[in-house]
């Protein structure tokens, strides 16, 4: 294999995660006074939550006490509103048998990530599941990025790649110095994908994609 390290995003790449973030953010929101539907907050899965509550219109200080209200409710129901995508645990184990590494490099909450995959029994994949931390100190992609390289101990970047569904998973991949593929089943777009080496329409297709790159 080309790539021998496999870097992941969690929301929208391994699963549909959508519901319970979108449920929290609108429920953060309330608190604040505005109003909004969680069909109207899918800006919320990817990106750190401090921008996406100030896009909303809060302050910073706002901003971050909104967050602590989200998780609220996303530890207490939030983050179980969540299901795997069919063909991700099919995925995992091809490439894991070919040899692969497998890295989670997530921008939600290290802790709330390794209990999702724990519960949906995806954890035992990955050698190393790295995000971002509590206090904020580690929310931008790129820092994830580096931090989980660093955590397996991945020295050679020419064969590791990102795999996500939003262009914050390619900037942080070309800002690392890493390859990206971009996934078109879960919340972005094409078009946010024209500085991905690959892109992919479904777990399947991913596997095929990095089982066949040379």
């Amino acid at each position: 294999m080309k790539y021998r390290y496999v870097l992941f995003d969690l929301d929208g790449t391994l699963t549909e995660s959508a519901p319970g973030i979108t449920n929290a953010a609108a429920y953060a929101l309330k608190a604040f006074g505005v109003d909004a539907k969680p069909s109207e907050l899918e800006f919320f899965v990817g990106p750190p939550l401090l921008g996406s509550f100030m896009r909303c219109g809060l302050t910073e200080a706002q901003a971050r006490e909104a967050i602590d209200v989200y998780r609220d409710y996303y530890v207490a129901r939030g983050m179980f509103e969540n299901t795997p995508y069919d063909g991700v645990e099919d995925m995992l184990r091809r490439l894991r048998e070919a040899g692969a590494e497998l890295i989670v490099a997530t921008s939600k909450p290290e802790p709330f990530s390794v209990q999702i995959l724990e519960r949906f029994g995806l954890a035992g994949y990955f050698s190393v599941i790295a995000g971002s931390t509590l206090d904020e100190t580690r929310t931008e992609k790129p820092d994830v990025i580096e931090y989980a390289l660093a955590s397996a101990g991945v020295t050679d970047r020419s064969a590791a790649i990102m795999v996500g569904d939003r262009s914050y998973d390619v900037d942080g991949a070309k800002a690392t110095g890493l390859d990206a593929m971009g996934v078109l089943y879960g919340y972005g777009s094409a078009e946010e994908f024209k500085e991905a080496e690959y892109v992919a329409s479904s777990p399947s297709e991913v596997a095929d994609i990095l089982l066949r790159a040379s």
